[in-house]
């Protein structure tokens, strides 16, 4: 069972990875794209392949979270993941960004705010499933959040405004 639940854990950190690491992609690739004024059909291709990299993350880390939560069901595991604040903070965080990419695709949302949160919130996800995230409660993982987002944002605004073409 060790083995097992090692493996899930394994596959929800690699999911959490790929998204984290496929966000920084894709901000690249899109100053890159921004670098000559216009988003070409190549360029669009090449975003999508991301989006693509972004959705197989998602599935395989709520696969794995949800398998957890099922494997130490049947375990009679003293400690359910379900009833602790990282975990809810983990599917909290994964619903902000399927929530926040529904919203930039409907453009109900600007694209640097919602790529900020985006980005944010899968590098929180990626340093909550490595364990890299300090005990916090809930609240506190939020009130970080949302300042990290502010940082993100003005980061990538610098970048986005530094690659836009000179007239």
């Amino acid at each position: 069972m060790a083995a097992l639940i090692s493996f899930i854990v394994f596959c929800q950190a690699l999911g959490a990875l790929v998204g984290a690491g496929s966000t920084v992609w894709g901000e690249i690739a899109y100053i890159h794209a921004l670098r000559d004024g216009k988003i070409d059909h190549a360029e669009r291709q090449h975003l999508r392949a991301i989006a693509h990299g972004l959705r197989w993350g998602m599935t395989l880390l709520l696969i794995a979270s949800f398998a957890l939560i099922v494997v130490a069901y049947l375990s009679h595991s003293g400690a359910q993941p379900a009833v602790t604040a990282s975990y809810w903070t983990l599917i909290t965080f994964a619903l902000l960004i399927v929530d926040v990419s529904w919203a930039l695709s409907r453009k109900h949302l600007s694209f640097a705010l919602g790529s900020a949160i985006a980005f944010t919130a899968w590098w929180l996800l990626a340093y909550l499933t490595i364990g890299w995230m300090p005990a916090l409660s809930f609240g506190a993982t939020v009130a970080f959040f949302v300042v990290a987002t502010g940082i993100f944002y003005a980061i990538l605004q610098y970048a986005r405004m530094l690659a836009r073409p000179k007239k």
